[in-house]
C-alpha cells in the first residue's frame, strides 16, 4: 500500500533554505518516491498553515521511513529544520471498501 509524506511550512530563513530544494528533490527520487504537490505558494482556505506544501508517495510507510532515514535525507534535513517551521507527517493510503455491486462475480 502506498505511503505518503506531506510537509507544511513557512520559510524563515530563505538564504538558509535555499539548498535545501534541489537536495530533497533528489533524494526522494533516489529512493523511489514520486512528487505530486510541490507549491511555495499554497493558498490558504481554513486554519493557519505555512505558504509551502509538498506531497510525496512512496511504495510503503517502510520505503518513506527508510527515505527519512537515509544518509541522503539526514544530512540536509537540517536546512529545512532550521530555516522554516511547520511539519513533516507520513500517512497511509485510505483504501475505501469496496460496493457489493464492485465485488459482485459478473452472471
Amino acid at each position: 500500500m502506498s505511503a505518503y509524506v506531506i510537509a507544511n511550512y513557512r520559510i524563515t530563513n530563505p538564504d538558509g533554505y535555499a539548498e535545501y530544494p534541489q537536495h530533497v528533490l533528489q533524494s526522494i527520487l533516489s529512493h523511489g518516491g514520486e512528487f505530486l504537490v510541490a507549491d511555495q505558494q499554497s493558498e490558504v482556505l481554513d486554519g493557519s498553515p505555512g505558504n509551502v506544501t509538498v506531497v510525496c508517495r512512496f511504495a510503503s510507510k517502510e520505503t518513506a521511513k527508510a527515505w527519512y532515514e537515509s544518509d541522503d535525507y539526514s544530512n540536509i534535513r537540517h536546512l529545512r529544520t532550521d530555516n522554516s517551521e511547520g511539519f513533516l507527517a507520513l500517512c497511509d493510503e485510505v483504501v475505501l471498501p469496496r460496493s457489493d455491486e464492485e465485488t459482485r462475480e459478473p452472471a
